[in-house]
């Protein structure tokens, strides 16, 4: 597959305004595509994307909360304006540790409302969109907190079993998917060196930086997903 894959294409990525998301979004655009970018901060948002355009690139700043349908169907509505989507990357996600038992209902739902329900509800639109279109390519960020038998720390019962939901839905979509030229992989990083990763966790010491992962999505998606479609790669360092 060409390395110029992405050049000409639609690409969206979810939580844009920082992090991997906005690492990746650079990188896409970068490559040649046209990417739209979604997060809820609207002016960390605009900034991503006109940095972006400053650097020659193309990129469209949609507001969204990746947790509500109706946003998502604002998102990707806009995104159909500026053409067929082609790419996702869902990137948004949030951290809150909490004890277990400390661990509010509020708290679950949220967790699990961004980083499952979320990423559900982009890839059912992306999904539909790729099929009128002749198939796609679908990233999500999980995380190594979600995959079996990797070690585990506390506080992060809601954040892990939301990475575990990702991780099987990345599955579940690449089964429905063959058959319509859509590929869908998951990506599980463990420690990157995000705002995010600092607030929950400031001890750790990060072995990748989000332009290591949006390095790689650009890589991934440049090249033929469909033998690996349905896979869960972990990422443990840059080293």
């Amino acid at each position: 597959m060409s390395e110029f894959w992405l050049t000409g294409r639609v690409a969206l990525v979810t939580g844009a305004s920082r992090g991997i998301g906005a690492a990746t979004a650079a990188a896409v655009a970068a490559a040649g595509a046209h990417v739209v970018l979604a997060a809820r901060d609207r002016s960390a948002l605009d900034g991503v994307a006109g940095r972006i355009r400053d650097a020659g690139g193309r990129a469209t700043a949609v507001p969204t909360d990746v947790s509500d349908e109706a946003s998502v169907e604002r998102l990707f509505a806009s995104a159909q304006q500026v053409g067929p989507v082609s790419v996702l990357v869902c990137a948004a996600g949030v951290l809150t540790p909490a004890p277990f038992a400390g661990t509010t209902s509020a708290l679950w739902h949220e967790t699990l409302g961004v980083n499952l329900t979320g990423t559900f509800l982009c890839c059912r639109a992306a999904f539909t969109a790729m099929v009128s279109g002749g198939g796609g390519r679908i990233v999500n960020i999980a995380s190594l907190s979600g995959v079996y038998a990797t070690e585990k720390f506390p506080g992060l019962a809601a954040y892990n079993v939301s990475k575990f939901g990702v991780i099987g839905l990345t599955e579940a979509i690449a089964v429905e998917g063959k058959e319509h030229g859509i590929s869908a992989i998951c990506l599980s990083p463990g420690a990157v060196d995000t705002e995010m990763l600092r607030r929950a966790n400031p001890a750790l010491r990060p072995g990748l930086t989000p332009d290591d992962v949006a390095e790689l999505i650009v890589a991934l998606l440049a090249s033929p997903l469909a033998p690996v479609s349905g896979a869960n790669i972990p990422l443990f360092s840059n080293a």
